[in-house]
């Protein structure tokens, strides 16, 4: 079921990782599903949303850059990604942007 994360009142941060997926993704899904409960582990999480038809968007939302950047040193976490640039991914980009403002219904 696809739901929107519910996020604290900004300012925090957001981590946008694009990507497209290579012709092999064996065991892509269930590192993706491990990657998803390491995330909310870590300390600064605030929550995450993500999509995929062809192109894969995932937007990761934290409290500070120093959060972002423990979260992208964890070794499992480094394991994931280095997968990633070996095998799953043809494609992949990594935005981090400050959320100043919200907007919701």
């Amino acid at each position: 079921m696809a739901k929107i994360a519910n996020t604290p009142k900004p300012p925090y941060y957001a981590v946008i990782f694009t990507n497209i997926l290579s012709d092999d993704t064996a065991g892509y899904e269930e590192v993706a599903n491990r990657m998803v409960e390491l995330a909310e582990q870590q300390p600064g999480y605030l929550g995450m949303e993500s999509a995929r038809d062809g192109l894969g968007i995932t937007v990761s939302y934290w409290q500070s850059l120093e959060s972002i950047k423990a979260w992208k040193q964890n070794v499992e976490h480094l394991n994931a990604q280095q997968l990633g640039k070996d095998k799953w991914y043809s494609a992949f980009t990594t935005r981090i942007a400050k959320v100043d403002r919200e907007y919701s219904m």
